[in-house]
């Protein structure tokens, strides 16, 4: 099992790359996000790896970070997600975002997402609740409630020009901070005064 590669970047053809280590050059796939942070051609790269072996191939697979690499294992025990599928999950959204949309049931963003249907998102839903959690870091579960208050003010944010995922965060900040009776109305007004106090 190959769990971490260390070594020198050699070639970028995304969605792959090839890391030298110790004269061996390996072929690792990875999420888009990834290129953002890569040094240059020549420069040292650390990534985590899966190996995902098939009839057909053996594939490396790499991530910046364990948690990344965590929600693509888990995301290969959902139901028809392979690999691939798996990997344009984690290069359209953010770990946190995609548990946010978990979280929230929110089928229409998982939608969004490079091949994800509306199956596949609805089966998201069901078998990645609890394997998935949009805290910050510390492991508690979340506390956002799903509830109409919050369905409308995400809505009324997104019709403002604000994205899914950027819309799911803004209401779970704003819930965290305000009684958790607060109407639509007050998630809005505060969910986009601390935005614009940022």
């Amino acid at each position: 099992m190959i769990a971490r590669l260390h070594g020198q970047l050699i070639e970028v053809t995304p969605p792959s790359l090839v890391i030298d280590v110790a004269g061996v050059g390996y072929q690792v796939d990875v999420p888009m996000s990834v290129f953002d942070q890569l040094p240059a051609l020549g420069g040292t790269v650390t990534l985590l790896t899966e190996l995902i072996i098939r009839d057909d191939a053996h594939t490396l697979y790499g991530f910046q970070t364990s948690a990344d690499r965590a929600l693509f294992r888990d995301l290969l025990k959902v139901s028809g997600v392979g690999p691939r599928l798996a990997l344009g999950v984690l290069s359209g959204v953010s770990g946190e975002d995609f548990a946010l949309m978990i979280d929230s049931k929110d089928s229409q963003a998982l939608t969004r997402l490079p091949g994800v249907g509306k199956k596949t998102a609805e089966r998201l839903i069901v078998e990645m609740q609890g394997r998935v959690h949009s805290g910050d870091g510390d492991g508690a579960t979340p506390t956002m409630s799903v509830n109409d208050a919050s369905q409308e003010a995400r809505q009324a944010l997104t019709s403002l020009g604000y994205s899914q995922a950027e819309s799911l965060k803004m209401v779970r900040q704003a819930q965290g901070e305000l009684p958790d009776d607060a109407n639509a109305q007050v998630l809005i007004k505060h969910a986009l005064k601390q935005k614009m106090s940022r």
